[in-house]
């Protein structure tokens, strides 16, 4: 199946050549369907939800534990924007500024998002960056005059201001009075209000694709003083793209490999559930991760920052007792009560079912504990389902019978089970993917966190090249399969916490506004 030349490039890549068949054994025999047992809620203890007290308590813990824990935000940040302009695109394509054109326009509803972007185009943060960059033209004369093609093109284009080439962190998202903000930009002033530490130390991660981290850089440079200053912090940002070696094969469509037109192999990137690689390198006690474009202008900011404070105290204050428990554990030395007393802890606060613990031997229970406990641990924000699309989260059960929580995505359930989609359909929250980790053992060692993928849960699409159809892959979820063996834990989080910005006319949303 592969040649000399095939193994040349999978060596310069990093790629074991028994990863490729496995990925190639994948695309034949294809990825099981996730088996849920039921939607996680509140009624069934699969959602904490805490009140007022327990809000100011849980914030108190975690600003105690600024005080030693080393803290870092994770942001995954490579996404390309070009998806948010795809109705620009759209129009781009077939308006030519006639008459009929501009009734069309008027009267076709798949416009409906251009007409509401170009009449509010003074209301988005960019507006001054773009009427700088369009020479000649003028917007309001443009709109007069129909001729809108001008403001979409230097919108979109080289030669403007180029955003639908840019990812999505390096575009304007929020006006203030006297300045605008990218998405990368909002996330460190974010960063402020939870993850600084006792030494006004901020430690923030990004992951961003090789052809735009030096555009990131230069942005952080041109701007890092300033902020600095401005909020009396230290600012310590790193960047790491996507590994190569975590790419997929792609196959054609009788599942061999594809290749390009001068014969090498084509692989693809692995999807988000590649980082996994790149959180696996990084050094953090609590590890907060947030996309990119779910972030809010400053008077939006405290009550989201709240929240991110809560989950990370309850993160902190479960793990407190894990690892006290682990301790106790590994020594050997415990009593029956105090046994009974760690398993009920792992099944109320945890979310950890064991089967058949009581007709094990004592020696066994302590095993099966300790395997139990000794993972990392995430705790996760879920917000009520108001129809926004995004995984959700469940009770699942494993091929070993098995049930634990996990955060579940519609292309992993079979539809045509009627039991799998009336559990799908009666879930009451979804992840906003508001995570906060905990990374580290009860030793202060990192966990290799590879250890914890489950490699099932995997996706397979169709996709193009050169004109010829081919299967890609993508490896599991970053916070689907990549962690489907952490501790698992869901809290209800404010709908405020989650404001994506899918499309371009996202930006004009309250919340954005």
């Amino acid at each position: 199946m592969f040649n000399k030349h095939d193994l040349n490039q999978l060596s310069k890549k990093g790629v074991e050549i028994h990863t490729v068949e496995e990925q190639i054994k994948k695309f034949k025999e294809g990825f099981p369907f996730i088996n849920l047992s039921s939607s996680a809620t509140i009624e069934n203890n699969g959602i904490e939800k805490f009140n007022d007290d327990e809000v100011k308590r849980l914030n108190s813990v975690y600003e105690n534990g600024l005080k030693t824990k080393k803290v870092l935000k994770f942001v995954p940040a490579s996404g390309a924007a070009s998806r948010m302009f795809k109705a620009l695109h759209s129009f781009q394509e077939k308006y030519d500024g006639s008459e009929e054109a501009y009734q069309n326009y008027l009267n076709d509803k798949s416009f409906n998002s251009v007409y509401k972007f170009i009449n509010d185009i003074k209301n988005f943060a960019f507006y001054n960056d773009l009427k700088n960059v369009m020479n000649d033209y003028d917007i309001d004369e443009c709109i007069v005059n129909k001729n809108f093609i001008p403001i979409i093109e230097f919108l979109l284009f080289g030669k403007g201001l180029d955003y639908s080439e840019l990812p999505k962190g390096l575009l304007k998202f929020h006006k203030y009075e006297n300045c605008s903000r990218s998405a990368f930009e909002e996330h460190l002033v974010e960063a402020v209000n939870y993850c600084k530490d006792v030494n006004n130390n901020a430690l923030l991660h990004f992951t961003v694709s090789p052809e735009h981290e030096l555009k990131f850089k230069k942005l952080l440079n041109g701007i890092i003083n300033e902020y600095e200053k401005k909020y009396d912090v230290k600012f310590n940002v790193t960047f790491s793209i996507q590994k190569s070696s975590t790419d997929t094969i792609a196959v054609d469509m009788h599942n061999e490999p594809f290749r390009e037109k001068n014969g090498s192999l084509l692989f693809r990137p692995g999807g988000h559930g590649a980082l996994i690689e790149n959180l696996n390198d990084l050094n953090g006690d609590v590890v907060f991760i947030k996309n990119i474009d779910n972030i809010v202008p400053d008077r939006l900011k405290p009550e989201t920052t709240l929240y991110k404070k809560v989950l990370a105290g309850y993160l902190i204050e479960l793990q407190t007792n894990v690892f006290r428990y682990l301790e106790i554990l590994s020594s050997g030395n415990i009593g029956d009560n105090l046994l009974l007393e760690i398993k009920k802890f792992s099944e109320s606060k945890l979310k950890i079912v064991i089967n058949d613990f009581d007709e094990k031997e004592k020696n066994e229970k302590i095993k099966i504990l300790f395997s139990k406990l000794n993972r990392p641990i995430r705790v996760c924000g879920m917000v009520k389902n108001e129809g926004e699309p995004g995984g959700g989260p469940f009770w699942v059960k494993n091929e070993n019978g098995e049930i634990s929580l996990q955060i579940i995505e519609s292309s992993q359930i079979d539809f045509a089970d009627s039991n799998q989609k009336e559990i799908f359909e009666k879930s009451t929250h979804f992840n906003p993917v508001d995570l906060v980790c905990g990374v580290k053992d009860y030793k202060g060692n990192n966990f290799n966190l590879l250890n914890y993928v489950d490699s099932n849960t995997g996706f397979i699409s169709v996709k193009s090249k050169d004109g010829k159809d081919l299967k890609a892959m993508e490896l599991p979820g970053l916070w689907n399969g990549a962690m489907a063996d952490w501790i698992t834990v869901f809290v209800e989080v404010p709908i405020i916490t989650f404001n994506p910005v899918k499309t371009i006319n996202d930006l004009l949303r309250k919340e954005h506004q």
